[in-house]
């Protein structure tokens, strides 16, 4: 049974199913405002100011880790935590082919060479099967990319590093608050995205669920690996801010001002994770019905806690009558149904010219790095040029008419495909 009420596709000449704005991100509130002002009137901006004291151990405690350390973005947190864990120049680096491109880059710019293997079909995150078949004898990290509104299998990565001696630096970006009940040889633990390997990288760009604009965080539970990260982040001092760390420090400090907004959301994403969760859970149980061209990524039972930085879905060209995937987004967005892909395959991506002579890779032997621009991964090339899907999760904070719009207007879509078919022939 059809939910559509419009007549007439908006594609041609109706008009929109979704009336209903879509929320507004990123969210703020008084409380920031007044810490923003004493901030500023403080005159501590930075360097390890009460706010970032407090956010620091706020997060550590949210994420069941010892150690939490601000920084000033997403991907030096991933180059730090990489060499927080002992990644050399040279080291190979396993990393998912589809991921934001700064995942791989993090690694390229501490001088290690990044290795880039094929995804799962469902969760388009990293394959472990495909992990385990890449591992050299120079491999000395996996990097598993939590993507969009799936977690990756930390049960089988964690027991790939067991075996090989690797270290895991989970990228976090779009898995804040994200819960794996894990297996371990001493039994089943629930762990928090992040606090599963040896170190997390979370991001707190503006697009985030956890967000101050522009900043990011490692956590961690291991002594030296915090004091190595610490030194790298504060210009070479150890935790106590007083000793060398006899490190290459580097600037990559948090401020204050990204601290206070960071305290103020993470007050909100206790709220804001089980409406998201509710909200997925609603839409994908209403695209189940539709048995149409989309449908919701299917949940690992092993997952006890879903955040989403993105709702994974499928687009299905076997059920489309004719259609592409951007010819049926398309229709959707002119319904009002804010459809997205996925990011590139990393080795295409064109952000990223790897064979640029500002990139490290014309500079490094041929021999030790993989072939990019010969690379061919037929899953993520799949997802990413034919299938794969994204809802932004902004769209999941929206009230329930809101939900209910967005789902009429896939069924608006899925009921007229050979009326949009015959409309692009004609194009």
């Amino acid at each position: 049974m059809s939910l559509s009420t419009q007549s007439e596709l908006a594609l041609i000449t109706g008009k929109p199913t979704v009336t209903i704005p879509g929320p507004s991100w990123p969210q703020a509130g008084d409380l920031e405002v007044a810490w923003m002002e004493g901030v500023v009137r403080s005159g501590q901006w930075s360097w390890y100011g009460p706010h970032e004291r407090e956010f620091s151990t706020e997060f550590a405690n949210f994420c069941g880790a010892k150690y939490c350390m601000l920084m000033s973005n997403g991907t030096v947190t991933i180059q730090c935590a990489l060499q927080g864990v002992g990644v050399k120049p040279g080291d190979e680096v396993i990393v998912p082919g589809l991921t934001w491109c700064a995942t791989a880059q993090a690694a390229f710019d501490i001088g290690a060479n990044v290795v880039l293997v094929d995804i799962d079909p469902e969760t388009y995150c990293i394959d472990p099967k495909a992990i385990e078949a890449a591992i050299t004898e120079k491999t000395k990290a996996i990097v598993p990319v939590h993507l969009y509104g799936c977690m990756c299998d930390m049960d089988a990565i964690m027991d790939i590093a067991r075996r090989y001696n690797l270290k895991v630096v989970e990228d976090v970006a779009h898995q804040h608050g994200g819960i794996w009940r894990l297996t371990t040889p001493e039994g089943t633990v629930n762990k928090v995205a992040g606090a599963i390997g040896d170190a997390g990288s979370f991001s707190f760009q503006q697009s985030k669920v956890l967000t101050c604009g522009e900043g990011g965080a490692v956590i961690c539970s291991d002594d030296e690996i915090h004091n190595v990260i610490h030194s790298l982040k504060h210009v070479g001092w150890l935790p106590d801010r007083a000793t060398p760390g006899n490190h290459y420090g580097h600037n990559y400090r948090g401020t204050e001002l990204q601290a206070v907004l960071l305290r103020g959301g993470l007050r909100r994403l206790p709220e804001h994770l089980p409406k998201r969760e509710a909200a997925a859970f609603y839409l994908a149980a209403e695209l189940e019905k539709m048995n149409g061209p989309l449908r919701a990524a299917k949940r690992d039972p092993r997952v006890v806690r879903q955040s989403y930085y993105a709702m994974t879905m499928h687009f299905d060209i076997n059920k489309a009558g004719g259609l592409t995937r951007d010819q049926y987004a398309k229709a959707l967005w002119a319904e009002g149904y804010p459809f997205g892909g996925t990011y590139w395959p990393v080795y295409q991506a064109p952000l990223l010219n790897l064979y640029d002579w500002t990139s490290p890779i014309p500079y490094r032997d041929p021999k030790t790095v993989q072939n990019y621009a010969e690379l061919h991964l037929p899953v993520t090339e799949r997802v990413c040029n034919e299938e794969g899907v994204c809802l932004s999760h902004t769209h999941l904070l929206g009230s329930q008419e809101y939900l209910e719009q967005l789902v009429a207007a896939v069924w608006k879509v899925n009921d007229r495909l050979d009326e949009i078919k015959a409309y692009f022939d004609k194009q």
